[in-house]
C-alpha cells in the first residue's frame, strides 16, 4: 500500500480524529452540555487501589480555558448516566445517576450608592475554604438504580465524612489570580463516599479537567496535510489547550457485579434531557418523568468511524441491546469500501467478524462475557491487573499490554491509532474473529498513525520527542485526567 494511498483513506476518516466523540451527530453538535466526548473505564493503577474499577465520562468537550464570563456548568434539567452491565445481556444492571443543580447567588458591588448584580462568575479570589466571591455555585447529587426503567429511583451515594447526599463540584480553572494553585483547590472536591450494597468505600469526583484525547484536528481537516506512515509523533496534538468536564467514579470492581465466575463487565454512558423544555422559567421543577437519550458512548470511535449520518442520532438514542439494527455497519464498514472505490485500495474481506469481536461481544479469551449479547460497550476484564504507568502501552492490546484498549480504556490508550489499524486489518486472525475468508492482516501490519500523540501515562513516564507536548500528560491517580488549563496565568507567575 503506497503513501498517497493511505493518505487518501485518511482522508475519509475526519471525523475519526475530531475527537472520541466529539460533535458525532447532528443533534448533539447542537448540545454541548450533554455531549459526552469520552468513556474510560479500567482497573484503578493508583497505588494502594487494588480491586477497583474507575469509570470517567467527559462531557461539553471543546472548552477554551477562557471562556468566561459564564464558564462551563452542565445542565441541570438533565441526567447524566454511569451503565454496567455485569451479565453480559446488552442492559443496564446497574446505573449510577449524576443530577446537578446550580445556583446564582446574585452577587452585588455598591455603584453609585446602589447595590448592583454584576456580571462576572467571581469578584475576588476562591478557595475551598471560602467561597464567598464565587456568584454561582454548583452542586450534584448521584444515586444508584437497578435495572433499565428510567422512572425507578434509587439510593443516593453519600459522603463518608459528613453523610450527606450532596457533593460540589469545584468552580472552573478561572486563572492563576482567582485561584492560586487549581489543583490543590479542585482536590478538596474529591469525596470518599459510601456506595449503597456496597461494603467497601468509593469515591466521586465533577468538576473541570483538561481533555486527554490527542489528534493534530486542524492538519486532518486540511485535506489530511499528515504522513500516515510517518512518526507516531510528528504533529502537534490540537487539543493540547483544551478542557472537558469530567464525570468520575471509583467502585469496588465486586459492587459492579465482578464475580469469580465472571470477571467481565460492560460499561456506557448516556445523558438524558427531558422531553418538553420551558425556556425562560427558573421555577418550573425538574422532573425526571419523561426522559428523552440523546448521548451516548461506550467504545470510542464507533458513532464516527461505524455508524452511517442517517442513523448517528438514533444511534445516540438506542439501547446497546438493540444494536443488532447497526450490526451491518460493523460487518460491512463504509469506509474501506471508500477507499476501494476512489482509490484503488483493497479493503479487508467481509463480513468483518474481528470489528464484531472489537465493537460488539469483547474478544474470546480476553473481554467476551459467557453467553454474550451482541451489543456495543466498553469490556472490561476485571481479573487482569492494572499496568503500571512506567509499563503502559499506548496502543494497549496491539501493544501486548492487555490491560488496555480495547479491554478497557485508560487515558493513555491512543485510541486513534489502534482504531486505525482495526479497521484496516490488524486484527484478522483466527483467534480474534476472521475478516471473510482471511484469516491475517491484510495490510501487513502497516504502522498507521495520525502521527499525534501523547507524552506518558503520567509526566514522571512522559518522553517529549518530535511534536509532543509535554502538557500531554495524566495524573497517576483519580481522577487521572490532568489539572485543566487556566484561563489566565498572573503577572508574577508569567515571569517565572
Amino acid at each position: 500500500m503506497t503513501l498517497t494511498c493511505l493518505a487518501a483513506a485518511m482522508a475519509l476518516l475526519p471525523a475519526l480524529a475530531a475527537a472520541s466523540s466529539h460533535r458525532e451527530a447532528p443533534f448533539i453538535a447542537t448540545q454541548p452540555q450533554v455531549d459526552a466526548s469520552d468513556f474510560y473505564m479500567f482497573m484503578s493503577y493508583e497505588a494502594n487501589r487494588p480491586g477497583y474499577v474507575t469509570l470517567l465520562a467527559n462531557y461539553d468537550p471543546m472548552q477554551d480555558a477562557y471562556s468566561g464570563p459564564n464558564f462551563h456548568f452542565l445542565d441541570d434539567n438533565a441526567v447524566y448516566d454511569f451503565h454496567i452491565d455485569s451479565t453480559g445481556r446488552g442492559k443496564s444492571d446497574l446505573t449510577f445517576r449524576f443530577h446537578f443543580n446550580n445556583r446564582n447567588k446574585d452577587l452585588t458591588v455598591p455603584a453609585g450608592g446602589v447595590n448592583q448584580a454584576q456580571p462576572l462568575l467571581n469578584i475576588g479570589p476562591v478557595s475551598a475554604t471560602d467561597q464567598s466571591n464565587l456568584n454561582r455555585t454548583e452542586t450534584y447529587s448521584v444515586e444508584v438504580m437497578k435495572g433499565e426503567s428510567p422512572l425507578w429511583r434509587g439510593q443516593a451515594l453519600t459522603n463518608a465524612a459528613s453523610g450527606s447526599g450532596v457533593f460540589t463540584k469545584p468552580v472552573d480553572n478561572i486563572g492563576n489570580k482567582s485561584i492560586a494553585n487549581y489543583e490543590a483547590y479542585a482536590g478538596n472536591y474529591v469525596y470518599n463516599v459510601k456506595i449503597p450494597g456496597c461494603a467497601a468505600p468509593g469515591r466521586v469526583f465533577a468538576g473541570q479537567r483538561k481533555d486527554g484525547f490527542v489528534a493534530d484536528l486542524g492538519a486532518i481537516f486540511d485535506l489530511v496535510n499528515l504522513n500516515p506512515l510517518g512518526p507516531r509523533d510528528g504533529t502537534p496534538n490540537a487539543l493540547t489547550r483544551k478542557n472537558v468536564t469530567t464525570l468520575a467514579l471509583e467502585i469496588p470492581a465486586t459492587c459492579l457485579g465482578a464475580t469469580a465466575k465472571q470477571t467481565i463487565i460492560g460499561g456506557w454512558t448516556t445523558a438524558s434531557q427531558p422531553r418538553y423544555r420551558v425556556l425562560n422559567n427558573n421555577d418550573a421543577p425538574f422532573s425526571f418523568a419523561d426522559l428523552v437519550q440523546v448521548s451516548r458512548l461506550g467504545s470510542p470511535l464507533v458513532n464516527e468511524l461505524v455508524i452511517g449520518l442517517k442513523d448517528k442520532d438514533r444511534f445516540n438514542a438506542s439501547q446497546p441491546s438493540r444494536d443488532k439494527q447497526f450490526l451491518s455497519y460493523v460487518t460491512n464498514p463504509t469506509v474501506p469500501v471508500l477507499v476501494n472505490a476512489l482509490f484503488g485500495v483493497p479493503p479487508p474481506h467481509t463480513p468483518r467478524n474481528d470489528l464484531v469481536s472489537v465493537f460488539l461481544t469483547g474478544v474470546a479469551g480476553l473481554n467476551q462475557p459467557a453467553n454474550v449479547v451482541p451489543a456495543e460497550e466498553l469490556r472490561l476484564n476485571t481479573s487482569i491487573a492494572p499496568t503500571p504507568p512506567a509499563s503502559q502501552n499506548d496502543l494497549g492490546v496491539l501493544g501486548n499490554d492487555l490491560a488496555g484498549f480495547p479491554n478497557g480504556r485508560r487515558p493513555y490508550d491512543d485510541v486513534v491509532d489502534i482504531a486505525l489499524r482495526a479497521e484496516e486489518g490488524a486484527l484478522c486472525s483466527t483467534a480474534i474473529g476472521t475478516c471473510g475468508d482471511q484469516t491475517a492482516d491484510p495490510n501487513n501490519g502497516a504502522p498507521l498513525t495520525d502521527g499525534a500523540r501523547a507524552a506518558g501515562a503520567t509526566a514522571a513516564t512522559s518522553t517529549v520527542s518530535g511534536s509532543v507536548s509535554a502538557a500531554d500528560t495524566y495524573l497517576d491517580h483519580f481522577p487521572y485526567l490532568n489539572t485543566p488549563v487556566p484561563g489566565s496565568v498572573n503577572a508574577s507567575m508569567a515571569a517565572q
